[in-house]
């Protein structure tokens, strides 16, 4: 089985290309909605307790924890220590479940894959990436976002050139989507035969 970890900046239109990967049959597990789970759930108390007043008691209030968290690298770590392991330990029944249903690829959405290391975990990396101009537009016609937000985000994140750089397969959202579900299949094809070969190596001992 092999372990794709899907990444990308902001706006790239990586949720989009997840969804592609997850029409073509592959399994996807998606950090994002992992959290909101834990977010109405078995991280709601640990938060209170570390960020009074963020929570109804049954839900995390995301945009009142945000604005606890925002430019405040302590406190950002001190919500990653609580949110991760959690996060973590979701994925890896994920995977242990996939493995147990025969699945040749599965697929990992971790917005700060290379942030918080997880390409350690993964086989191959893909990125989604775009011009800046066009990620800036995405980003900006969105509800309630700010040039200054947007900037915050950005600071949070590795920037785009280094995640190409690091990425085993590159996926360029600037042409529509038809163009993206193209380099999706093109990827899994390359994997595909990346398992094939590896079946057909003979085994010594």
């Amino acid at each position: 089985m092999i372990v794709i970890g899907l990444t990308g900046s902001v706006g790239m239109g990586k949720s989009a290309t997840a969804r592609m990967f997850a029409e073509a049959g592959v399994p996807v597990h998606d950090a994002d909605t992992a959290v909101h789970r834990l977010y109405e759930g078995e991280a709601v108390a640990p938060i209170e307790a570390a960020f009074p007043g963020v929570t109804d008691g049954h839900r995390v209030d995301r945009e009142k924890l945000a604005r606890r968290v925002v430019n405040d690298k302590a406190a950002l770590r001190q919500l990653e220590a609580i949110v991760h392991p959690m996060v973590r330990r979701e994925e890896e029944l994920f995977l242990a479940k996939a493995q147990a249903d025969g699945a040749r690829f599965v697929l990992l959405d971790i917005p700060l894959l290379f942030e918080t290391k997880a390409d350690d975990r993964v086989d191959v990396v893909v990125v989604v990436s775009a011009p800046f101009a066009l990620q800036r537009d995405r980003v900006l016609a969105r509800p309630g976002m700010t040039e200054e937000k947007f900037t915050s985000l950005l600071a949070q994140q590795l920037p785009d050139a280094e995640k190409r750089k690091r990425a085993d397969f590159v996926v360029d959202t600037s042409q529509g989507f038809d163009s993206a579900r193209a380099q999706v299949r093109a990827i899994l094809q390359q994997l595909e035969k990346t398992l094939n070969r590896s079946k057909s190596t003979p085994t010594l001992g």
